[in-house]
Order: structure tokens, then C-alpha cells, then sequence
């Protein structure tokens, strides 16, 4: 399935070396003013150019098709689309019979019997991300005052990351990182019991951003090595502060109104210039691959802003989702 979403969905659609990406955006309310202007900082955020970032270099300006008129959102659903313009689908030819380890290569080959896309890794490729940090930004109109800042904290293991990305680049080879998300000013009350939780539906979007590995709220996986007593967050206001925060502002799958905080991590890009042993289906045989092409060193430069779209969609949905449940508070 390419859709997220009860009430606010999101779909992605098109392939990397396609005509055009794009995301549609249904159960967007209407009265919501957008121009095309707004989604400009944000995809440019996302964008490649700088050191250690693939050299391919699209605009991606986007263009509505439907859903808003004059300026405002109509309730219908919104499509925006961009068009792709810089392709070298060549550089992806010998991964149809020789899959690269650790990427989507062959598990798609599978998945979709041999007639999925390769070029540009198709619909499997970073560049869908456009299409939720496009959708991030309708998202972050209905989520009020919620100051949702992503960065990455470190690289290759390195609190230095411009030193561990040129020892990467010197290497010819690939890094990934760990980025912290943080949500100052959220909604309060927001997440519903169980299979909706804030933890689970912020969880399944970053999960939907390519080469995330791990993700932890609060003190995450530091939390086993603690006592309750130390971990519980004691309150000290009527408002529902508290006095720590390991519980990541979350209690119950339910945000309680403190900054919440998460980190994810992100693998090394699959496309590294190290040789590699893969099988070559064609010739039934094992073959060394080096992958040539532009690629991205650390994909996790790029992944900031991508995470604050995936953010703002699952925040967006549960606030529409409450609002059908409580009505406004």
C-alpha cells in the first residue's frame, strides 16, 4: 500500500526516473490558504547540492492539480506533483539482474515479479520523499502552534560529522546517522489506546522514510537500565509539567503537553563505491559490484526536514481524528 492515514491521507506516487512524483492528500479541510510559494523552504531543505549529498539536481517545484482554487484548500482532495528532469537511468541497468546488498533491488524483484521499475530504484527510491515533505507542509498549517524541529546529531557513529563524512567520501564509501526530533508547543491529549497511539502512528510514518533502522521516544532504550522510581516524571504544575521528561511527553500512547522527543536512526546509503559480493542473476553466478552513479555519502543530511513532514502527517491526522471523537476542544 502506498497510503497513511484515517482521516488526513496521504498517498505517494510515481517513480524516481518517471515523468513526475507526487503525493494526494485526502480529508485536507477546506478553507486552508496554500500557494505554492509555502512549500518552497521545505522541499529545498530536502534537496541534494550540498558535500556528501547525491549530485543529481532536480528543481522540485511543485504544481497543484486539484483541491485548492483561489488560493484555498476546497476539501477535496489535493494533488501536487513535480516534474523529473534530470535522469541517467543507465547507471541503473545491471541492478536488475544484479541486485545491490542491502537495498530494495531484489526484495522489489520479488515483491513485484520483475516488472518493477529500476531506474533510479523507481518507487523505491529517496526521491518519493518529496511527496511527504510536500504533504508535511499542508500538515504543519492544521497542527497550530506545534514547532516541530528536526537534526542530525551525529554521523557515522561521530558527534563530528563533518569529519566522519570526509573520511566517508575519502573511503568512497557511505554513512548513516542518528537524528533527534523535537516537538516544542504540541497538541495536548492526542493519540488514541493501543493501535493508534502517538508512539505508533508517529512510528509508522518515519518508518515509511527509506533506511530508517531504530527509532526511541523519551530515554528510548536507556529506560531497560533504569528503576521506576528514577524513570517516572514527576509532575510539578496543574498543567501537567513535569519535572523530567523520559517518558518523551507521552504517557499512555497519549501526548500530555510536554516537548516530546524521539531519535531515529538511519542506515548508510546501500549505493557505496566499495566492492561488494553479489549474485548475478542473469549468469546464475557471484559477482563483485561496485555501484557507480550519484548517490548520496550520508542520506542523513537530507533527513531533517523529511522527518518533521512524516511528524506533522501522523500529528495532523490524530488532531483531525480527536476532533471526530471530542469534537474542538
Amino acid at each position: 500500500m502506498n497510503s497513511f492515514g484515517v482521516v488526513f491521507r496521504v498517498t505517494l506516487f510515481g517513480e524516481s526516473h518517471g515523468p513526475a512524483i507526487g503525493v494526494i492528500i485526502d480529508g485536507c479541510p477546506p478553507g486552508i490558504a496554500v500557494e505554492t510559494g509555502d512549500f518552497i523552504p521545505d522541499l529545498k531543505r530536502r534537496q541534494s547540492g550540498s558535500r556528501g549529498t547525491t549530485k543529481r539536481q532536480e528543481p522540485d517545484l511543485p504544481e497543484f492539480l486539484s483541491g485548492v482554487l483561489d488560493g484555498v484548500t476546497t476539501g477535496a482532495p489535493v494533488t501536487l506533483i513535480t516534474r523529473n528532469s534530470d535522469k541517467i537511468s543507465s547507471d541503473y541497468d545491471e541492478f536488475i539482474n544484479i541486485p545491490r546488498p542491502g537495498h530494495a533491488d531484489f526484495a522489489s524483484r520479488l515483491k513485484h515479479s520483475g516488472f518493477a521499475d529500476m531506474r533510479g530504484s523507481g518507487h523505491f527510491s529517496g526521491r518519493i520523499t518529496w511527496g511527504l515533505v510536500a504533504a508535511g507542509v499542508l500538515a504543519k498549517k492544521i497542527n497550530g502552534t506545534a514547532d516541530i524541529d528536526a537534526r542530525l546529531i551525529s554521523a557515522g557513529g561521530s558527534d563530528d560529522i563533518e569529519k566522519a563524512l570526509s573520511e566517508a567520501i575519502a573511503a568512497n564509501d557511505t554513512i548513516g546517522g542518528i537524528i533527534e526530533c523535537k516537538i516544542k508547543n504540541p497538541p495536548v491529549a492526542i493519540g488514541e489506546p493501543f493501535f493508534y497511539s502517538f508512539e505508533s502512528a508517529v512510528s509508522h510514518m518515519i518508518f515509511s522514510i527509506p533506511a530508517i533502522k531504530g527509532i526511541e521516544f523519551g530515554s528510548g532504550f536507556a529506560s531497560a537500565k533504569m528503576r521506576g522510581s528514577e524513570h517516572n516524571d514527576p509532575f510539578i504544575n496543574s498543567s501537567g509539567k513535569t519535572l523530567t521528561n523520559n517518558a518523551g511527553g507521552i504517557n499512555g500512547g497519549i501526548t500530555n503537553g510536554n516537548e516530546i522527543i524521539f531519535r531515529i536512526v538511519v542506515k548508510p546509503t546501500s549505493s557505496t563505491g566499495v566492492d561488494q559480493t553479489t549474485f548475478n542473476f542473469k549468469t546464475g553466478e557471484m559477482t563483485t559490484l561496485r555501484v557507480k552513479g550519484r548517490h548520496d555519502t550520508c542520506i542523513a543530511l537530507r533527513m531533517p526536514v523529511i522527518v518533521e513532514a512524516a511528524t506533522a502527517i501522523a500529528m495532523a491526522d490524530l488532531i483531525l481524528i480527536d476532533r471526530g471523537i471530542h469534537g474542538e476542544r
